[in-house]
């Protein structure tokens, strides 16, 4: 069974800087993704990144471009999101997503992921 577990929100001042960690187990082989999304109350859900466990491929999209990095940590099986300069407009539940094949399948629907862990808050404040 894929179990994903996220951590890492939490209150941060705008400009600040946060890391997400995802720990994922029950996949058999390296040929998974893990990505990322978020939803703010009231809002749709929004594509954040995506990482190929396989090759290492990342992708970003718009709303954290040019200021985050995804990484993993394969012996661990965890998968970090870093998040800098943050915003209030960060403020959101981000979730961690996993599924077979690649990012590209997915782009930037990474909610369109067959496995969810539970949400993490961050909160920028102004």
């Amino acid at each position: 069974e894929v179990q994903l577990q996220a951590s890492g929100g939490g209150l941060v001042q705008a400009g600040g800087s946060l890391r997400l960690s995802c720990a994922a187990s029950g996949f058999s082989s390296a040929n998974f993704v893990i990505g990322w999304f978020r939803q703010a109350p009231g809002k749709v859900r929004e594509g954040v990144s995506c990482i190929d466990i396989n090759d290492g491929s990342t992708y970003y999209e718009d709303p954290v471009k040019g200021r985050s990095t995804i990484s993993s940590d394969n012996a661990k099986n965890t998968v970090y999101l870093q998040v800098d300069n943050l915003k209030p407009e960060d403020t959101a539940v981000y979730y961690c997503v996993a599924d077979r094949g690649y990012c590209a399948l997915y782009n930037p629907y990474y909610y369109g992921m067959k496995y969810w862990g539970k949400g993490t808050l961050v909160t920028v404040s102004s």
